[in-house]
C-alpha cells in the first residue's frame, strides 16, 4: 500500500496518454460514423515529426526548452498532413459507400503508414531514442515524478480545456455539434460539413501529436509500430467512456490507464493469480476491463455524444 499514490499517479498519467490519441477517434466517429484505425499511426507520425525536427531542423546543442515547443509544432504539423490528405484522399471518396469500405481502407493505410516510416525513416527498422527533458526526477512525498512526465501533467488539461471551450463556445465547434446531430439537416442550415469534417480529423491529429511527444519524452524512444498498441489502446478508452463524446474520450483513457497500472502491480497479490500480473498481463487487463464495462453498459461511461447534450 505505500506504493499506491505512486501507482495511482502513473495510471492518471498513462491515462491521460491514452485520453489525448482517444479524443482523435471519437470526434471522426461522432461527425462521420468511422473508426478510423489509421489513428494510431497518425499518433506514430507525430513522434516522428518531432524527432524530425530535433535532428535535422534545429543546430546542434539547442536546448531542449527551446527545442520544445518547436518539436511539438513539428509534430503537430506532420499528424495534422497525413490525418487531412487521409480524409480527402481515402475517406472523402467512400463516404457514400458501404460502411466496410472505409473501414478496410482505414486497416490499409494503417499498415502503409508503418511500412511507409520503417522503410524510408533514417534508422527507423530500429528504436529511435527520443530527446529528454534535463533534470529530475522530482520527489513529491512518496511519489517520483520524471521529468518527461512533467510535460503531460501540463499537456494534458490544457488540451482537453481548449477542447472544451473549442466544441462549446466557437461557431466551427457548434457546427461540429450540428453536423454530428444531423449532416444533412447542418448542410441546409448553411454549415460546409466537407470543412467541418476535416476540421474534427485535424483536431484529432493535433491531440494526438500532443501525445506522441509525451510518449517519446516519457518512455524516451519511438518506434514506427508504437502507435499499434498505444492506437488500440486508445481506441478501447473511445468506446470504454462512450464513442463520440469527447468527454468520455478523456474519462474512459483515465480509466484505463488507472485500471491496467493497479492491475499489472497488484493482480499477482491476489491468491490464485500470482501468474496473472506483471506488464505482460497490462494489454490483457485492459480488454477484460472493456468487456466487463460493455456487459454492464453497452454505451460506455458517459454513453451519448456531446452533440446530444448540448
Amino acid at each position: 500500500m505505500n506504493e499506491l499514490p505512486q501507482q495511482l499517479v502513473n495510471g492518471l498519467l498513462l491515462g491521460a496518454m491514452y485520453g489525448l490519441v482517444a479524443i482523435g477517434y471519437t470526434m471522426v466517429y461522432g461527425i462521420v460514423q468511422l473508426i478510423n484505425f489509421a489513428h494510431g499511426e497518425i499518433f506514430m507520425i507525430g513522434g516522428f515529426g518531432a524527432l524530425t525536427v530535433y535532428l535535422y531542423v534545429l543546430p546542434d546543442g539547442t536546448t531542449m526548452w527551446i527545442a520544445l515547443p518547436l518539436m511539438l509544432v513539428g509534430a503537430v504539423i506532420a499528424a495534422v498532413l497525413v490525418a487531412v490528405g487521409a480524409e480527402r484522399f481515402a475517406y472523402r471518396p467512400l463516404r457514400t459507400a458501404p460502411r466496410l469500405a472505409p473501414l478496410i481502407t482505414a486497416i490499409g493505410l494503417s499498415l502503409a503508414l508503418q511500412q511507409a516510416v520503417w522503410a524510408w525513416y533514417p534508422g527507423a527498422k530500429e528504436s529511435i531514442n527520443f530527446p529528454e527533458i534535463p533534470g529530475g526526477p522530482f520527489e513529491i512525498g512518496s511519489v517520483t515524478i520524471q521529468t518527461g512526465d512533467i510535460f503531460l501533467f501540463v499537456a494534458a488539461p490544457i488540451s482537453m480545456a481548449i477542447l472544451a471551450y473549442f466544441v462549446m463556445k466557437t461557431r466551427t465547434g457548434r457546427g461540429m455539434q450540428a453536423t454530428a446531430q444531423d449532416p444533412d439537416t447542418a448542410k441546409l442550415m448553411g454549415i460546409n460539413t466537407d470543412r467541418i469534417i476535416v476540421v474534427a480529423f485535424a483536431l484529432g491529429a493535433l491531440f494526438a501529436a500532443v501525445g506522441a511527444v509525451a510518449y517519446g519524452l516519457k518512455y524516451g524512444q519511438v518506434q514506427f509500430r508504437m502507435g499499434f498498441i498505444l492506437g488500440l489502446k486508445a481506441f478501447t478508452a473511445a468506446v470504454l467512456g462512450g464513442i463520440g463524446n469527447i468527454y468520455g474520450a478523456m474519462l474512459g483513457g483515465l480509466v484505463l490507464g488507472l485500471a491496467e497500472t493497479m492491475a499489472t502491480a497488484y493482480i499477482a497479490d491476489v491468491p490464485g493469480f500470482d501468474l496473472l500480473g506483471g506488464q505482460s498481463w497490462a494489454n490483457v487487463w485492459a480488454f477484460v476491463l472493456l468487456i466487463v464495462v460493455l456487459l454492464v453498459r453497452p454505451q460506455g461511461l458517459l454513453g451519448e455524444r456531446v452533440a446530444d447534450r448540448a
